[in-house]
């Protein structure tokens, strides 16, 4: 009998080896008690958070925390039951209230994580008959969209206008077209030339959506993300975000101009056939959103902390995913998988917590040490930050 595990030998295999040198499980870190949006104790040591892309800071905001308490006393902790049945509370419009009013638009639609959101809309709007046309190094959520709701998908090189433009123009006449892109890619950190490749897409008939996750909350000057940045965000059909890093909470949604949305509430089936989000979360979402709207000194801090880091790393010799700081994601190349793991378990017994990202979830088989900033971040722990870096890449050979 086949086992079906068999598939997964060589992930064990290089996982087996990896902690069998003891170390800690990069992909296993408990943390047992969160302090602030930039402090935690992990292992039973005071650590620095750079890796939650907790970028606004707000998971521990007194509003916000009222905001979810007020809500568990009034309508309990969940809802037990789907939006179109008994699952939509006041909070549920109240969130969709504050993302139309954050984002300038007509319509929202709140599923209960990111991922959803993009497994919905995507799955829904572009069917069999239908084309997707997306950049290669598109999120997971993207990609299973796509698969799940049948379209012929056809991928184009990262970032790259031209290619992309080759694609649309290969597909037949009369065919329902959607180009989807994200504003920051999370990997690297680096933005997508929105203006133009929105142009491109217009000029040849597609509709567009642009998941917003990475950037929604501090890029823009109204923190509407990388589309509103580029002046290009009227000419979006979709925008699809998250609850869960700069609004600091868990949730994603999706907001449109399009006269005839409504529907998706309808036939989205991740949408219909989900469990809504619980009054807590939404209550949270929808208080943390509207304090967003007028964030404007914690936006020009977070950029003030990204730029110093990136500068930093560099000044002390590391390769970084980008030539200068483009979001809030500062990506650390690292020589090999194993090298990285080394550098990520020094960084913790300095005191630092980072993501250790590996294929494939990276682009072009690189393994990176991600870093993800938070406007809480002060100025000194970003010093103290590049200093533990020169330390541990010291100690592993790495600079």
């Amino acid at each position: 009998m086949t086992d079906l595990f068999s598939k997964f030998d060589p992930l064990i295999e290089l996982r087996t080896n990896l902690l069998s040198q003891g170390q800690e499980d990069p992909f296993n870190l408990v943390m047992e008690r969160v302090i602030s949006p930039t402090e935690a104790v992990c292992n039973g040591r005071p650590t620095i958070l750079l890796g939650t892309y907790n970028y606004m800071g707000m998971t521990f905001d007194p509003d916000v925390i009222e905001a979810g308490k007020q809500a568990l006393d009034d309508f309990g902790s969940g809802t037990t039951g789907s939006r179109v049945l008994n699952g939509t509370y006041a909070g549920h419009r109240a969130v969709e209230d504050a993302l139309k009013e954050f984002y300038g638009m007509d319509h929202a639609m709140v599923f209960s994580t990111g991922y959803q959101a993009n497994l919905g809309i995507i799955s829904t709007v572009a069917g069999k008959g239908d084309y997707i046309v997306l950049d290669i190094d598109s999120h997971a959520s993207i990609w299973d969209g796509c698969k799940m709701g049948d379209a012929e998908v056809v991928p184009f090189k990262h970032n790259d206008i031209e290619a992309m433009e080759k694609r649309l123009k290969r597909i037949p006449e009369g065919a329902g077209k959607l180009v989807v892109l994200e504003g920051v890619y999370s990997m690297l950190g680096d933005i997508a030339p929105l203006k133009e490749m929105i142009k491109v897409a217009k000029d040849n008939g597609a509709m567009v959506l642009v998941d917003e996750a990475h950037s929604m909350g501090f890029i823009g000057p109204n923190g509407r993300g990388v589309a509103e940045d580029q002046g290009v965000l009227d000419q979006v059909d979709f925008v699809i975000g998250t609850f869960s890093k700069s609004v600091g909470t868990v949730g994603g949604f999706c907001v449109s101009n399009h006269p005839k949305f409504e529907i998706l509430r309808l036939v989205c089936r991740p949408y219909v056939f989900t469990a809504s989000l619980p009054p807590s979360v939404v209550h949270t979402a929808a208080t943390s959103i509207r304090k967003l709207m007028h964030a404007g000194n914690k936006r020009a801090h977070l950029w003030e902390n990204s730029r110093v880091l990136h500068q930093g790393l560099r000044d002390k010799g590391f390769q970084l995913g980008t030539e200068k700081a483009e979001s809030a994601i500062i990506a650390v190349i690292m020589p090999d998988l194993e090298k990285g793991a080394a550098m990520w378990e020094a960084l913790l017994k300095e005191g630092l917590y980072v993501n250790l990202a590996r294929p494939p979830a990276t682009p072009a088989n690189m393994t990176l040490l991600r870093c993800s900033l938070c406007a809480e971040h002060t100025a000194e722990q970003v010093q103290t930050i590049i200093g533990m870096f020169e330390r541990a890449g010291k100690a592993v050979g790495i600079i």
